[in-house]
């Protein structure tokens, strides 16, 4: 079978406008809903070691793809010197991802430069991960060292056949699991692992995942199945609705609901009945969210997007290098934020319509989950 490449660079994304008169932040950045900006998410590497067949299936991101050369990624001081402005807006959490976070090299030079940025009420920035888990086990201290407050790893069977089928690069269960203890040991928890179901792929192992978690400090959450981007020829006939997770989990262990932990959690909680801990449900297909959507998403070559099915980023890397002062860049991220109309899951018959003429979602793989 030949390639198939899908391009994930977003060549029309255009320059962030700088207002002419930028106001100084004052902390307290709404945009056009009246939804405030507390999350920052940032790809560091649009690279995987996983094809996973929901993700960056094989068919797609063969050897031969063309990966984003280093000179155009951020410098990890231009990453630290965007977050420090999104701190001064608002944002409480940065959360670092990928593609495989953890193929950056030196990532853990990054945690300690964010971890060192004051935030204006003085409390301590909410700093985390995610990870496919395969380097997990020999990076976790490091990143502890550094200053990461925890880890939400993916893990989408218990089973070996299952995952290293979903995976395709035959990398085993047993190895993440490795990695999920090691977190735990060095104190990057509460662990969350998040599995994307898909029906007729992995959704046999629901009731596993939850037995083999449960009575654990690791909280485990289900995620539908999500139409993000085009190489994952996604289809709704293969989301398996949250309600029905829960219901296939709480037929051999009763469950009951627990209010959220925030205001803008995407996770449904659920309890055991039994205390034997707590799982989640994330239904970005079937019950939107967007009505709390606090995030703010910075790819790999520092362009930003408002919202995880957009179909163009916004691009800050240009300003960054042309030698434009904190002021200017912080008036240009305050102005996209208060523009922003983003729902597309409250929306997404009529937006996918749209998509369907052209108009392509950016890739999961490169801007984060």
């Amino acid at each position: 079978m030949s390639e198939k490449i899908i391009m994930l660079h977003d060549l029309r994304a255009p320059a962030l406008a700088v207002p002419a008169v930028p106001a100084a932040p004052s902390g307290l950045l709404t945009d056009a809903l009246s939804r405030p900006l507390h999350d920052l998410r940032i790809s560091v590497t649009d690279r995987c070691n996983f094809r996973c067949v929901y993700c960056m299936p094989k068919e797609v991101f063969g050897k031969d793809y063309p990966y984003l050369p280093h000179g155009d990624l951020l410098s990890f001081e231009e990453i630290t010197r965007v977050a420090s402005l999104f701190i001064a807006h608002g944002v409480e959490k940065i959360r670092l991802t990928g593609g495989e976070p953890l193929l950056r090299k030196n990532l853990e030079h990054l945690v300690a430069m964010l971890r060192a940025l004051p935030t204006p009420s003085g409390r301590p920035l909410d700093l985390t991960l995610t990870t496919n888990g395969s380097l997990l086990a020999r990076k976790a201290r490091a990143l502890k060292d550094a200053g990461l407050d925890r880890v939400t790893v993916s893990l989408d069977a218990l089973d070996d056949a299952v995952f290293k089928r979903m995976n395709d690069v035959d990398f085993a269960v047993a190895d993440v699991l490795a990695g999920i203890d090691a977190a735990h040991a060095v104190g990057l928890g509460p662990v969350k692992v998040n599995m994307v179901v898909k029906r007729g792929t992995n959704d046999d192992q629901i009731v596993p995942m939850a037995r083999h978690f449960k009575g654990s400090p690791t909280i485990l959450r289900f995620i539908e199945y999500m139409d993000v981007g085009a190489s994952n020829g996604w289809n709704m006939d293969e989301v398996v609705p949250s309600g029905e997770v829960v219901s296939r989990i709480g037929a051999e262990l009763p469950l009951a609901p627990v209010a959220a932990n925030y205001t803008g959690e995407t996770a449904a909680r659920w309890r055991y009945l039994d205390g034997g801990g707590e799982v989640g449900v994330i239904s970005s297909v079937t019950g939107a969210f967007c009505k709390d959507c606090s995030r703010m998403r910075l790819s790999t070559e520092g362009k930003l997007y408002t919202c995880l099915f957009a179909t163009r980023g916004h691009d800050l890397r240009a300003l960054l290098r042309a030698g434009h002062d904190d002021l200017a860049l912080s008036g240009a991220i305050a102005q996209l934020w208060q523009g922003r109309t983003d729902r597309y899951s409250e929306t997404r018959t009529a937006e996918t319509r749209g998509i369907e003429r052209g108009a392509r979602k950016v890739e999961m793989s490169y801007i984060g989950g």
